[in-house]
């Protein structure tokens, strides 16, 4: 495999694109970068894997399991091996001297072709995406595709650079004044840790499982990946391609491998306590999460949690674009994902804009015409709102109708090719955050289409909530508008001390809720919703140790 030629220039663009932060993605977007057949091609060959097993030819299966759902209503009918974990472990252990002796740029590069793979199926992992998450198809093939493989590859990027920190080997002089110098020859080792898990999400399977799958891989770590039970596939394909081209390149394809699980086996939890699980990564939960931290203490674990994410309005000099900002931001794929904004804080004396004062009836009322404008054409409802991806997200959005006085009601709509799919228009409550009860319902994660319009006395009131809020529930995402310098600079200092990424004034086509691989960081790793950043240099640094030779000169 000519990987250096191949991929060599990648990896010293994904380099350059961290140092700078600039835009950059060697993965295209747009449907039709991937031929003219492209579409055609991934729709059949996504197709052609519904109703058969899966195989994957590792070692320790005992079984068969699946039983994946489509949010959309079919059934896959997928069977994937189900592993014997006593046969399995040690199997994945076997190579790993070999791809640690490998070095840093060799295991970037067979990554770097990995996701070259991964991208040239990039529509055949759209279904997958779709057919798993609930996803749109154009976002299940944007965020599910290139935008995923952009995080891995930004992973790849971090990883490779924190292992090159240290030189691979040093001469070592000591002077001695008039006597001989001290002299040793010094090697050093990017050693990893051991098996990595990697704990798979519903929602955003590939997105948020390929930071943390490729910064393990491409510091040396075996990757066992046990996908969420509802989303196997998008993760089962990623394994088979990745066993695939560790093979063609001369290493064991045990280094990564597949754990799906039996209906309500709760393999997680037993893998996560076992000696030989080193790394883990887990997106999900709260309290699935705190488990993991406080119990898995043989291993390094990352955690992706629920949080709140808070929008504080205190003025704008573009109204309109703000509700419409504010209105994509809410809609999108349903509110299903962890940088949704769910309270917006605004004063109840209401806020100034270039339409003139607006009460905070009148920005609730427009924000909800504002939604409901946006999602008024069914096609096009469908195609931003997605699926509701499982029956809990529906549950908590009927819920939230009883919570207080509802500003926007929720709305079946119709989908014109599965009539049995789920789909829901967002909810908008309105509370007050002076009483006591609203404020439990607000501070608390609603994961779905649901936002909490919350009546605050001031800004000033506002501001400490938002403390409170990113400090005691976490928060993946802050917004903020406002045409006061004052104001801004206050909002900043609350999200530098509580460590909360913000985005400030967004009334254009960029949205609180996402993110760009090479440039933003998705969480902070520094409140309660993530104790990691995707991604930055602490996400792969304690992935490896360095272990150092000395010999004697």
């Amino acid at each position: 495999m000519q990987l250096t030629e191949t991929h060599r220039p990648t990896l010293d663009r994904a380099l350059e694109a961290i140092r700078s932060r600039e835009y950059w993605s060697p993965h295209p977007e747009h449907p039709k970068a991937y031929g003219e057949t492209g579409a055609a091609d991934g729709l059949a060959a996504y197709q052609a894997l519904l109703g058969h097993r899966f195989e994957l030819d590792q070692p320790g299966t005992d079984g068969w399991t699946g039983g994946e759902v489509s949010p959309y209503g079919p059934e896959l009918g997928i069977e994937y091996p189900h592993p014997d974990l006593d046969v399995l472990l040690p199997a994945m252990r076997a190579g790993m001297a070999d791809w640690r002796d490998a070095g840093a740029e060799t295991r970037a590069l067979v990554c770097l072709e990995i996701l070259s793979r991964i991208s040239a199926r990039t529509h055949e992992f759209a279904h997958a995406v779709m057919h798993t998450s609930g996803q749109a198809f154009m976002m299940a093939l944007q965020a599910g595709g290139p935008h995923a493989q952009d995080r891995g590859l930004e992973a790849v990027a971090y990883a490779y650079q924190e292992q090159t920190r240290t030189p691979q080997s040093a001469d070592w002089s000591k002077p001695q004044g008039k006597r001989e110098p001290l002299e040793l020859r010094k090697v050093f080792t990017a050693a990893p840790r051991g098996i990595a898990l990697l704990i798979g999400c519903n929602t955003f399977p590939t997105w948020n499982g390929y930071p943390g799958l490729f910064a393990s891989l491409a510091t040396g770590n075996p990757v066992l990946v046990k996908p969420h039970p509802r989303a196997v596939l998008p993760l089962a394909m990623t394994v088979r391609i990745a066993r695939e081209v560790l093979g063609e390149a001369g290493f064991d394809p045990n280094l990564v491998a597949l754990a799906a699980e039996h209906p309500g086996e709760g393999i997680a939890k037993t893998l996560a306590l076992r000696p030989e699980i080193k790394i883990i990564d887990y997106t999900g939960s709260t309290g699935f999460g705190d488990w993991l931290e406080q119990h898995a203490r043989q291993a390094q674990v990352y955690t992706e949690k629920a949080g709140v994410n808070t929008v504080v309005i205190d003025s704008t000099d573009d109204y309109r674009g703000m509700l419409s900002n504010l209105a994509f931001s809410l809609s999108l794929y349903s509110g299903q994902m962890c940088t949704t904004p769910q309270n917006l804080l605004i004063p109840r004396d209401g806020i100034t804009t270039d339409a003139g004062p607006k009460t905070y009836d009148e920005v609730v009322a427009d924000l909800a015409a504002s939604v409901s404008g946006l999602l008024g054409d069914d096609g096009r409802a469908n195609a931003l709102l997605g699926a509701l991806v499982n029956p809990d997200v529906k549950a908590r959005l009927e819920a939230a109708s009883g919570l207080g006085e509802v500003a926007l009601p929720s709305r079946e709509v119709a989908h014109p090719e599965f009539p049995d799919a789920v789909v829901r228009t967002p909810v908008i409550v309105k509370l007050d955050g002076a009483k006591p009860d609203d404020e439990a319902s607000f501070m608390s994660e609603c994961f779905g289409p649901v936002s909490f319009a919350v009546a605050v006395d001031s800004t000033g009131d506002a501001l400490d909530l938002l403390r409170r809020t990113v400090r005691d529930k976490g928060a993946m995402t802050v917004g903020a508008y406002t045409t006061s310098a004052e104001t801004e600079r206050a909002v900043e200092e609350v999200c530098l001390e509580e460590s909360a990424q913000l985005s400030l004034n967004l009334t254009g086509g960029v949205y609180v809720n996402q993110t760009a691989a090479f440039s933003d960081f998705h969480g902070s790793g520094g409140n309660p919703a993530a104790n990691a950043a995707l991604c930055d240099g602490a996400f792969v640094a304690n992935r490896f140790r360095v272990v150092e030779v000395r010999r004697q000169a």
